[in-house]
C-alpha cells in the first residue's frame, strides 16, 4: 500500500495568477509560473518573500514554458503562445522578451530545449512540422522535421544529441536531426492521445510513454511492435517522468474526483502499487518538475503547480529514495563518496577468500602492490556498508524465500545450482564464479538437465542474466540474489505470454520483461501463419492533414490484377492502414 505523508516543505499560493504552466531553472533558484497577465518569477530559496512579475500583452494563454538547462544559459527561459515563442532574459530581478521565433502556421503544442547544446530549441505544433531554432539565429528555423499529423509533444534524447521524439496521436516517432527527411522509427504506442513523453536518462534507446487510454508504456524503440512493460491505471495518465534517482518514475493521473490525489511515484521494477503517493493538492497537477540538488544533500525537492493555484515543494530523502531502488545494493551508491571522507580506522587485514589468493597471477598480485591504498579502501567501503566480502558471505546473505526457486552453493567450488520451476516449465542452472568476481568479473551461466524451455527462451534469459550481472560487478557489487530475482520475473513474463497467446491470440499478455537492455527484432516471413488471422490491407483512402492539404492513396496500377490463390494474403501490419 502506498505511503501518505500529509506534509511538505513548503506550500505557496498565488490566488491571483491563473497560470497554466510552470517551470524550474537548472540552478534549482527560480520557477516561473506563467499565466495570461503576467509571468511570476518565484525564489525557490525564499518563496514567502514575494515574487516578481514580468507584464505580457497577449489574448493567449501560455501552453509551455521551460528554461533553458544550461548553466551559462540559465537565466533563459521560452514561451509558447499560439504560433510564436518568445525568449525571454531574467537577469538582476528584472525580465524582458530578447527575442521571438516565428515560423509556425498553426498552435504550438510543445517545446523542449536541447541537452547537449545549448543554443538549440524544438518545438512542435498542431501544423504538422516540428522545427529546430538555434537562437543565435532567430530568422527561421535550422531544421524542419515534416510529419503528415500533429504533434502533442517533443522530447530531446537525453544520452544522443542528434535524437529525438515526437508524438502524434496515439503514435511516436523517432528522429535523426541529420536526417529531416523522415522518420527513423515509428511506434504504434497508443490506442488514444499521448499526454506524456520521456526518455530514459540512462538508456538512449529506452522512453516511456503516457496516454489517454490510462496506461503508461515503457518501449525500447529498436524494437518497435512491443513495448518493454506497462503500466495499468484506472483513469488517464497526463504525465510520467523518471526521477533523478533509483529506478522511479513520477506520473499525474486524471482524478476522477476534484480532491483525488492524483501525484504518485513507483518503483519501474515493481508496477503493482505505487511507492509512494504525494498528499497535499486540492485539484489537478498541472506540472511537476525536480529541483537541482543543494551542496552536499541527498535529498531531492520535487517542485508541483496545481489547478488550486498553489506551488508546493515536496522533499524526497533518502528512504523514499530507496524505496525506488531495484535492491538493496542500489541503495548503496548514494553514500560512496561520503565514506571515502570518512578517517580510516586502524585495523588489520585478514585474508578471507583464500581461494582468490590462490588462483590470483603473479601480474595481478603486482598491480595490487602498486596501487594499495584505492584496494583498501574499496574494501573499507564494503565491510561499512555491509556488503558481502567474499563469495561465502554472500551465500549466507542469499534470500532463500525467493519464490519457486531453489539453490544449491557450493562456496569451495565457486558455483551454485539454481533450480526453477513455474507453470510447466522447469529451469536448472549452473552458475559459476571467476576468482576474481565481483571486481569486474561476472559469472557464467550454463543451462543443465533438466530444463524443458525452448532454445530460444534460454537465449532470452541469458541476455538478461549476463546484463544484470554486469550492472553489478563493474561497480564491485554481487549479483546473485538480483540474477535470481530477474530469472523468476523473466520465466514468469514468457510463461503468461505464452499462456496468453494459446488461450487468445488477440490478447495482451498480463506481465512483461521489465526494462533491461533487450534483444535483436525477430522478423516473421511474409504472410507466415501469425498473420493468418489479421485483415487484408486498405488499398485506399483520403484524410485532410494539419496544414489543410487532402492526402490520398490508392492501390498501383502494377497490382491491379487478381491474387493467386497460391500466394499468401498480406497482413494489415505490413501496408497502410
Amino acid at each position: 500500500m502506498a505511503a501518505r505523508w500529509s506534509s511538505e516543505n513548503v506550500v505557496v499560493e498565488f490566488r491571483d495568477s491563473q497560470a497554466t504552466a510552470m517551470s524550474v531553472d537548472c540552478l534549482g533558484q527560480h520557477a516561473v509560473l506563467s499565466g495570461r497577465r503576467f509571468l511570476y518569477i518565484v525564489s525557490l530559496d525564499a518563496p514567502f518573500e514575494g515574487h516578481r512579475k514580468i507584464s505580457r500583452q497577449s489574448k493567449w494563454d501560455i501552453g509551455a514554458v521551460q528554461w533553458n538547462p544550461h548553466d551559462s544559459f540559465a537565466h533563459y527561459f521560452a514561451a509558447s503562445s499560439n504560433q510564436r515563442v518568445d525568449l525571454y532574459k531574467w537577469k538582476d530581478g528584472s525580465g524582458e522578451v530578447s527575442t521571438t521565433l516565428q515560423g509556425h502556421t498553426r498552435v504550438i503544442s510543445d517545446l523542449d530545449w536541447a541537452v547537449f547544446e545549448s543554443d538549440l530549441l524544438v518545438t512542435s505544433s498542431v501544423d504538422t512540422y516540428i522545427y529546430i531554432w538555434d537562437i543565435k539565429d532567430t530568422r527561421k528555423p535550422t531544421v524542419a522535421l515534416s510529419a503528415v499529423a500533429g504533434a502533442s509533444q517533443v522530447k530531446w534524447n537525453k544520452k544522443n544529441a542528434n535524437c529525438l521524439a515526437t508524438s502524434h496521436d496515439g503514435d511516436v516517432r523517432i528522429w535523426d536531426k541529420r536526417k529531416p527527411s523522415t522518420a527513423v522509427e515509428y511506434l504504434a504506442a497508443h490506442l488514444s492521445k499521448i499526454h506524456g513523453l520521456d526518455w530514459h536518462p540512462d538508456s538512449e534507446h529506452i522512453l516511456a510513454t503516457s496516454s489517454q487510454d490510462n496506461s503508461v508504456k515503457f518501449w525500447d524503440y529498436r524494437q518497435p511492435r512491443k513495448y518493454l512493460n506497462i503500466l495499468p491505471c484506472q483513469v488517464p495518465v497526463w504525465k510520467a517522468r523518471y526521477t533523478p534517482f533509483s529506478n522511479g518514475l513520477v506520473t499525474v493521473m486524471v482524478p476522477q474526483l476534484r480532491r483525488e490525489n492524483s501525484l504518485l511515484l513507483w518503483n519501474v521494477f515493481d508496477l503493482n502499487t505505487p511507492v509512494h503517493t504525494f498528499v497535499g493538492h486540492d485539484d489537478v497537477v498541472l506540472e511537476f518538475q525536480w529541483r537541482k540538488q543543494k551542496e552536499g544533500s541527498k535529498d531531492y525537492q520535487l517542485v508541483t503547480w496545481s489547478r488550486d493555484q498553489t506551488l508546493r515543494m515536496w522533499r524526497v530523502d533518502s528512504q523514499m529514495q530507496r524505496l525506488c531502488a531495484n535492491d538493496i545494493l542500489d541503495g548503496v551508491d548514494e553514500f560512496i563518496e561520503s565514506i571515502a571522507l570518512l578517517p580510516e580506522p586502524e585495523k588489520t587485514l585478514h585474508t578471507q577468500d583464500t581461494d582468490h589468493q590462490h588462483n590470483s597471477s603473479h601480474g595481478e598480485e603486482e598491480v595490487l602492490k602498486e596501487d594499495p591504498p584505492s584496494s583498501l579502501l574499496e574494501e573499507k567501503k564494503s565491510e561499512q556498508l555491509g556488503l558481502p566480502q567474499t563469495l561465502q558471505q554472500e551465500f549466507s546473505l542469499i534470500n532463500v524465500q525467493i519464490r519457486n526457486v531453489n539453490v544449491e552453493m557450493d562456496a569451495a567450488d565457486r558455483s551454485c545450482t539454481v533450480s526453477v520451476h513455474c507453470s510447466n516449465h522447469r529451469v536448472k542452472m549452473l552458475v559459476k564464479f571467476p576468482a576474481q568476481y565481483p571486481n569486474h568479473a561476472a559469472p557464467s551461466f550454463q543451462f543443465i538437465n533438466p530444463t524443458t524451455i525452448t532454445s530460444t527462451m534460454k537465449a532470452k534469459l541469458l541476455k538478461i542474466l549476463k546484463d544484470t550481472s554486469l550492472q553489478k560487478v563493474k561497480r564491485n557489487q554481487s549479483c546473485l540474489e538480483p540474477c535470481l530475482r530477474q530469472l523468476v520475473s523473466c520465466l514468469e513474463s514468457f510463461v503468461n505470454q505464452e499462456d496468453s497467446a494459446s488461450s487468445n491470440p488477440f490478447a495482451l499478455p498480463n506481465s512483461v520483461t521489465p526494462p533491461l537492455p533487450t534483444f535483436a527484432r525477430v522478423t516473421t516471413a511474409y504472410g507466415s501463419y501469425q498473420d493468418a488471422n489479421i485483415p487484408f490491407p486498405r488499398t485506399s483512402g483520403a484524410r485532410f492533414c494539419g496544414a489543410g492539404y487532402l492526402v490520398y492513396f490508392t492501390r498501383p496500377m502494377t497490382m491491379h490484377r487478381a491474387v493467386s490463390p497460391t500466394e499468401p494474403t498480406p497482413s494489415a501490419k505490413n501496408g497502410i492502414t
